[in-house]
């Protein structure tokens, strides 16, 4: 078994978190681990990887142990031919990931197709004490330009599509690309720190190009739909955290879907945000998953280790 080694709480950068890896069945997982505390598992979106949580990491870490995981298809994560891309076929990853790690018992913070995969972890996986979503799929709604992409990336040939693509500052800038997910287009810029972690390595890397293609052709919307069933069965306590003017996922539906969960703690708005509130106003989201986490009854229940 791996030791859930602690890095120091804080100051500490990205870059300085070596990637460990696993391998999971049918992909190997890449994962970095920070801090001391109970165990906080996060667990990123589409087409981003495990860095998405770098602004977040230095104040998680500083009460928690977080594993940051680099779900099959993204980051430093490695696939095959052979590799399933279904939520649940990640979800059973992550599983092996907390068997391998030996938490009895952990926490999930997710964020857009993570926070559908962390729906699966947790209904599957009685570990799970507590689930904090950030801007996810709801079941009914479908986003826009997703089911466009998962049609149109399907060619061959898609991984020089994409990569051209991503070469237009324009098409970044726009809805169809990162344009949705950001308030201030700002942070989108060519040399800026957004646009070098998660779109230069996709422009560069047809491997990694083809990765979150792979990843995208496996989201799958019957899985969605069949939350609105899942929601009322999950036991644990369920906190939302949402963009509060995000266009892919609506925070009226959002709250909709709150109501949904056996033991929902409600959603907490992060205003002037959008898909990536994270990323946006990272101390107000911190602070708000440390709240609900604070607020879980028993919280040492969460797996704590030295």
């Amino acid at each position: 078994m791996s030791s859930l080694h602690a890095f120091p709480h804080a100051p500490h950068a990205w870059s300085r978190l070596p990637p460990r890896h696993l391998q999971a069945g049918d992909a190997q997982l890449a994962f970095r681990i920070s801090g001391q505390g109970p165990a906080l598992m996060l667990v990123h979106g589409f087409p981003l990887h495990g860095a998405t949580w770098r602004r977040v990491l230095p104040l998680l870490s500083a009460r928690h142990t977080c594993i940051v995981v680099d779900l099959a298809g993204c980051g430093d994560s490695e696939w095959d031919p052979r590799t399933d891309f279904g939520f649940q076929a990640h979800a059973r990853r992550l599983q092996a990931l907390a068997d391998e790690l030996a938490l009895p018992a952990y926490a999930v913070l997710a964020h857009d197709t993570g926070g559908t995969v962390a729906r699966c972890l947790a209904l599957a996986d009685p570990r799970v004490q507590a689930l904090a979503l950030i801007n996810t799929e709801m079941p009914g709604h479908r986003p826009p330009w997703v089911r466009l992409y998962q049609q149109t990336l399907g060619w061959p040939g898609a991984d020089r599509v994409l990569r051209t693509l991503l070469r237009w500052p324009a098409f970044v800038r726009s809805p169809m690309g990162f344009g949705g997910a950001f308030c201030d287009l700002g942070l989108l810029a060519p040399g800026g720190e957004v646009f070098e972690t998660f779109v230069r390595p996709l422009i560069r890397s047809p491997r990694r190009a083809e990765g979150v293609i792979r990843y995208l052709r496996g989201i799958s919307w019957e899985v969605v739909d069949a939350m609105a069933g899942v929601h009322p069965r999950l036991r644990m306590p369920v906190q939302l955290v949402w963009g509060e003017d995000d266009p892919t996922f609506p925070i009226r539906l959002a709250r909709e879907m709150a109501q949904q969960f056996a033991d929902g703690r409600g959603l907490v708005a992060i205003a002037g945000t959008r898909l990536l509130p994270h990323e946006e106003r990272p101390a107000e989201v911190a602070q708000a998953v440390l709240d609900f986490l604070a607020s879980v009854a028993a919280p040492s229940a969460l797996g704590a280790r030295r």
